[in-house]
């Protein structure tokens, strides 16, 4: 049986579009390698956000010519945004590729890999605002996905935001939104195949059917009527979304973080930078007090709820007062994670040809310092859960080896702990006692699932924590195992 295999970098979006892939390639006779040598086709998925990343692409390019050499007749192709912007390019630069295509023609997949195989090279990166981009067939019965019990489902693709330091509209196009039916549709067939836990994807995921709407078009809804129809799903406990913009936080959004239980206590809530003149110049469209406010409103309505961000430090015109004002707000915010970078120009972009570039030693001092900010802040956040009980939905064994399994809890933490061999399986729900903490993640054991009714019952205050009353009831169910 022909065998392929997927290379992914980048965001969750280019994840779930290598399983859309692998999943077209199942349909079509295709099954998967564990790694490259052992497979006939390989397909490199690739991102653009940050130079580093298209880096890493021509550099894997060029090692890859003694791998296609070794084996006649495999197969090599490049996808996602780095394919959709310099198509041409890798062609002419790497002549063993045998096809390229961009973040709208996943569907040409087959095609493309049977016209290699007849010798002939393609290239498809042309954009489409047809929504038949996203009728993909089912889940194939032999693809299991690398994650048990959870699922991805796009709901909306592009951004029409044009921040200046971003590549997102040109990679990925112009905003459209799908039908809410399709979406419950798809969204069914997973629970049915066994998903609990739901993330909804899209670059800016919470503007979902905004257009539509405006327009007066039928199909989509808002996003928090979204959010309230996959909740009634039966088989769905958890319920997610990723990356959110800050602009599109309305009151029906938020009020669904209150009234949703399968909505987890967590959003990833894009900040970038803590200076006004900052944001101005990355053109992120609010400003620090109204990012505040949107902090304000998510706490209120479930005050359990954990932030995480994105950040750039050595944005053209960054001074030290600019710097120090992100310090601040991140400390103010207290985020429990965050994605931090230098900024890196991406051609194209407003930002590109911005005066007042950062120096590359000061960035990186920089960086240096708000990660080590953020490096205690996740760890104070982890140790003040130690004592307090979480649901983890199990994804395998932990990194670490051993008997120790992993998971992540509804505050999106990894959480890492150990249980009987034999007892728990990837893809379940399981109690588990929080008894250590890392910088990385949370450290456990199986606890009784009674721990955790006691633990829901509790006013909602940090995750995991709980008053003296409500300590001393966990306590006693513990006591009774």
């Amino acid at each position: 049986m022909r065998r392929f295999h997927i290379r992914t970098y980048g965001c969750q979006m280019n994840a779930h579009d290598s399983e859309k892939v692998a999943n077209l390639l199942y349909h079509a006779g295709w099954a998967a390698a564990d790694d490259a040598d052992a497979a006939d086709l390989l397909l490199i998925n690739t991102c653009s956000i940050r130079d580093k990343a298209e880096h890493q692409l021509y550099s894997d390019l060029g090692l890859l010519r003694k791998w296609k050499a070794a084996r006649p007749g495999r197969v090599l192709g490049v996808a996602g945004c780095v394919a959709q912007q310099a198509g041409d390019a890798i062609q002419r630069r790497f002549a063993h590729v045998d096809f390229v295509f961009g973040t709208h023609n996943l569907r040409l997949v087959p095609s493309m890999v049977a016209a290699a195989e007849r010798g002939r090279t393609s290239l498809e990166v042309g954009e489409s605002d047809s929504l038949a981009r996203f009728d993909l067939p089912e889940r194939h019965p032999d693809y299991r996905g690398a994650s048990p019990g959870r699922g991805y489902l796009t709901v909306m693709e592009g951004c029409d935001m044009f921040c200046s330091f971003c590549v997102v509209p040109g990679t990925r196009g112009r905003e459209i939104s799908r039908p809410a039916t399709g979406i419950v549709a798809e969204a069914r067939s997973l629970a049915a195949r066994g998903v609990r836990e739901l993330t909804l994807l899209g670059q800016t995921v919470n503007a979902y059917g905004r257009h539509d709407r405006r327009r007066g078009h039928v199909g989509t809804v808002s996003f928090g009527a979204l959010l309230r129809r996959l909740a009634e799903i039966p088989g769905i406990e958890r319920l997610r979304y990723t990356s959110p913009h800050p602009l599109f936080f309305d009151d029906e959004l938020v009020a669904a973080h209150a009234e949703l239980d399968v909505l987890c206590p967590h959003v990833h809530l894009p900040l970038q930078s803590g200076s006004n003149p900052i944001l101005e110049r990355m053109r992120r469209r609010y400003s620090v007090d109204e990012y505040r406010a949107r902090v304000a409103a998510l706490r209120a309505a479930r005050p359990d709820i954990v932030l995480t961000t994105d950040l750039i430090v050595g944005f053209p015109g960054e001074t030290d007062e600019d710097f120090r004002r992100t310090l601040d707000l991140v400390a103010e915010v207290g985020f429990v994670d965050a994605y931090s970078f230098k900024y890196s120009p991406r051609p194209g972009t407003t930002a590109a040809s911005m005066s007042g570039a950062v120096g590359g030693d000061v960035a990186q001092a920089r960086l240096q310092e708000l990660q080590d900010l953020q490096r205690g802040l996740t760890l104070a956040a982890h140790r003040r859960r130690v004592g307090g009980a979480t649901e983890v939905l199990v994804t395998g064994h932990s990194r670490h080896g051993g008997e120790q399994l992993s998971g992540r809890d509804p505050y999106h933490r990894v959480v890492n702990f150990r249980a009987p061999p034999g007892t728990v399986e990837p893809g379940e729900l399981v109690a588990v006692r929080i008894v250590d903490a890392t910088p990385h993640s949370l450290i456990g054991e199986v606890a009784n699932p009674q721990t955790l009714g006691t633990m829901r019952r509790l006013v909602k205050g940090e995750p995991g924590m709980a008053d003296e009353e409500g300590r001393s009831a966990l306590f006693q169910v513990e006591s009774n195992r």
